[in-house]
């Protein structure tokens, strides 16, 4: 059986993904599948950097406000929607792009890993979720140092789960392969000189602080407390932490530059993981396309349409 053919791009915050997704969506007849943790939920729009449909060109995006804010939302119930889209999407002789900075998402869509069985220990989670985030991190840290060089420090729900694990298990199994899959996966990944990230990521959410304040106004009357926008992080946090007078705009912009940079780095960190992928810089679009002809050979551009520069 010939395996479907899927292209995955990945990088970090600011690096370029998205646009590039879409151009080679363009190019290669595909749809795209976001994998990002905090884009999967309704309403978190200008803080996540959420694709608008004028920026989509036309191109279909999936996985995009599937979930309440208000609720946490799991690996597993990405992986549980995600599936099936991306089946739809290659039986119809589509190209499925994933395309996103959350590794672990990624990672469990491609098979790459597989999810632990471990259940909820209901005692164990009410006893932790008394602690703050840097207290849970340095009894990980103590418990499983592996694991701690590569969780998000400041993520109060992750650190409470690979404790979790770790009560269980003793430690958070390392990413094990899935027996088998049904797609042929190539990498690419966009990775930016480090100054000219720094640069964009200061560039871009300083840009985004009028619109992030709106929107996190907007779904405070909403419904959504601040203890949940701290619980989904970086910009969400900060400017609740704003909102409620905690810090002032000055001291958020420059904690907000600080923490999104040591995400960006966290997530490097995720994506060297896996020597599959072929590194590029976001100026490299055609040795990009030239990478992926061979092995996208089945996927042509319809001459209806022809690949425009973002």
């Amino acid at each position: 059986m010939q395996l479907k053919k899927v292209l995955v791009i990945v990088g970090s915050t600011a690096s370029g993904k998205s646009a590039l997704a879409i151009r080679l969506a363009k190019k290669f007849n595909g749809e795209i599948i976001s994998a990002d943790s905090r884009q999967v939920y309704k309403g978190l729009d200008i803080g996540t950097g959420k694709v608008t449909k004028k920026e989509m060109h036309g191109i279909p995006h999936h996985m995009l406000d599937v979930a309440d804010p208000k609720k946490q939302f799991s690996a597993s119930e990405y992986k549980n929607l995600a599936d099936p889209t991306l089946r739809h999407i290659a039986v119809r002789d589509k190209l499925p792009i994933v395309v996103g900075g959350t590794g672990f998402y990624i990672d469990t869509l491609t098979n790459t890993v597989t999810l632990t069985d471990v259940g909820p220990n209901q005692t164990l989670r009410k006893n932790l979720g008394k602690k703050n985030a840097k207290e849970l991190f340095k009894i990980l840290q103590k418990k499983d140092p592996r694991r701690a060089k590569t969780i998000d420090q400041y993520n109060k729900v992750r650190l409470i789960r690979a404790l979790e694990i770790v009560e269980a298990l003793g430690h958070v199994p390392k990413c094990q392969p899935a027996t088998s899959t049904p797609y042929r996966f190539v990498y690419i990944g966009l990775k930016p000189a480090k100054k000219d990230l720094d640069e964009k990521i200061y560039q871009r959410f300083v840009a985004r602080i009028p619109g992030i304040i709106r929107e996190s106004k907007k779904l405070h009357n909403k419904g959504l407390t601040y203890k949940r926008m701290h619980e989904l992080g970086l910009e969400y946090r900060y400017i609740a932490m704003y909102l409620q007078s905690k810090i002032t705009k000055e001291e958020m912009v420059m904690r907000l530059n600080i923490k999104i940079r040591q995400y960006a780095k966290r997530q490097m960190t995720w994506f060297k993981r896996n020597k599959k992928i072929r590194w590029f810089t976001p100026e490299e679009y055609k040795k990009i396309e030239k990478y992926l002809k061979k092995f996208l050979t089945n996927f042509t551009t319809p001459k209806s349409i022809k690949a425009k520069s973002l």
